[in-house]
């Protein structure tokens, strides 16, 4: 089954596509890009490039439509509430059951209801950084 998901680099720009084999242990993934022709070849990324990988119900969806409501009214069940803030700014409420510090990245639940996203790997070097909620 391929992963639909969206690559936001560090320097913002964007990768929409599917990918079969990211894992938070590797170094670099392979995309093929939504909008690439039948039979072209992957693209590689390279995870420190990036500042978070959005794993996506929907690649019409807009990313960037994150909510920063309270994390009390939206979190889901299970997990630690945490709000990350990004190098640019930009803020991502959700819950985690995988950041530790000093990891190089790990994954977030979104908070926000109805939110595009499933699931997103941040990227530990592209957050200024991470408030473990109560």
């Amino acid at each position: 089954m391929r992963n639909k998901a969206i690559a936001r680099f560090a320097d913002g720009h964007w990768v929409k596509g599917t990918t079969l084999d990211f894992s938070p242990t590797r170094e670099l993934f392979h995309m093929r890009g939504a909008d690439a022709p039948p039979g072209s070849p992957p693209v590689t990324i390279h995870v420190r490039d990036l500042k978070f990988l959005a794993f996506v119900y929907d690649l019409e969806g807009d990313p960037r439509g994150r909510s920063t409501e309270s994390l009390r009214q939206h979190h889901p069940a299970h997990g630690t509430p945490v709000r990350v803030t990004f190098n640019d700014g930009e803020v991502l409420l959700g819950t985690t059951t995988t950041y530790k510090p000093g990891a190089s990245g790990f994954f977030v639940e979104p908070a926000a209801e109805g939110a595009n996203e499933e699931r997103i790997y941040v990227v530990s070097a592209a957050t200024r950084e991470v408030a473990v909620m109560s």
